[in-house]
């Protein structure tokens, strides 16, 4: 299986993860350019999934599997559900690229409101409140008690990401000759009025429902994706969720899917209080963060769009039409809740 070597990956997962004996079975469960997920299945039956870099395309400041493993790792004595880490290994020479090993977490990824239809309305309404206390939970870790205080610079989060993402999205602009007015306007509206930042946080970085695995009862089971977790502003992560926290009547879904559109979650309204009760954040100023939210999720859409355009995926473009029109439709949402400042 292209990812696995597997006569040098069986010994070493059975020199280095306890319990685990071969012969294993491989199953890829996510792959392409991003980091390649594969469920791993010892001859006990017994799950463990195995995350490495994909096999070409690797950034050199992308993929970096030590991060992410030691992410989890650290938030795995914290009230955070992530799945156990259970082994990394570095040797490059083993399997290609680093990778590293952690526990199955059985439960629903739920992507879609179809998806979330699985649940009924109790069980729904207890997710999404959970959701949000796990949120908050992770904004309440303390990084350096954890061994995390050096992930990232501490300070003006929210300035780096204004100045990243406006820097590729000019780039990304360029390249095809587009303009998107609504974009530059949101930059300046944003950068004259950042709130004051307070003590940084974990970061997730893309906090929402379907980067985590539900379980029957209500619960999050384990959050996932944790690979541009980071130091900063803890708030960023709460404007972020309320971008994809759409409603059920909502006309304007910004991925095109979202699992709150099944209805039974708690309005946005309610998981905003929520949130600051548990936290005891003020999120009095939460709209700058949604606005920086819709508008960063444009400025990493018409990347996405340049490449396509520019020949990527061997030219096609399929499926690549609606972009601009979203890219257009979220700095509109982002200028229109920025405009509220």
């Amino acid at each position: 299986m292209e990812g696995i070597d597997a006569g040098p990956v069986t010994a070493w997962l059975d020199a280095n993860v306890p319990g685990a004996r071969g012969p294993y079975a491989f199953e890829l469960v996510a792959g392409g350019r991003s980091n390649l997920t594969f469920v791993v299945t010892d001859a006990s039956g017994r799950r463990c999934v195995l995350r490495r870099p994909p096999t070409s395309h690797v950034l050199p400041t992308a993929h970096d599997m030590a991060r992410e493993y030691r992410i989890i790792h650290a938030l795995g004595p914290t009230p955070v559900p992530v799945p156990p880490a259970l082994g990394l290994c570095t040797d490059a020479d083993v399997n290609g690229q680093p990778f590293y090993v952690m526990g199955f977490v059985d439960g629903l990824v739920l992507r879609d409101a179809s998806a979330a239809s699985a649940l009924g309305p109790d069980q729904r309404r207890a997710l999404g409140e959970h959701l949000v206390d796990v949120l908050a939970d992770l904004h309440a870790v303390d990084p350096d008690a954890v061994g995390l205080g050096d992930l990232g610079r501490k300070e003006a989060y929210v300035q780096r990401q204004l100045k990243r993402w406006y820097g590729q999205y000019q780039q990304s602009a360029a390249l095809q000759g587009r303009s998107v007015p609504a974009i530059d306007k949101v930059h300046d509206l944003l950068s004259a009025r950042i709130p004051d930042q307070g003590p940084a946080s974990i970061v997730h970085g893309d906090y929402r429902l379907d980067n985590a695995v539900a379980s029957e009862d209500g619960r999050i089971a384990a959050v996932l994706d944790w690979e541009i977790c980071t130091l900063g502003d803890a708030l960023a992560d709460v404007g972020q969720l309320m971008v994809n926290w759409v409603e059920p009547g909502d006309t304007f879904v910004p991925l095109g899917h979202a699992p709150t559109l099944s209805g039974g979650f708690p309005t946005r309204a309610e998981a905003i209080e929520r949130y600051a009760a548990r936290s005891g954040r003020d999120v009095s100023n939460l709209d700058f963060y949604v606005a920086f939210g819709y508008w960063k999720l444009a400025c990493i859409l018409e990347g996405v769009f340049s490449r396509y355009a520019g020949g990527a995926m061997a030219g096609d473009r399929t499926g690549t039409q609606h972009f601009p029109a979203q890219i257009e439709a979220l700095a509109g949402a982002a200028l229109e809740t920025a405009s509220r400042l």
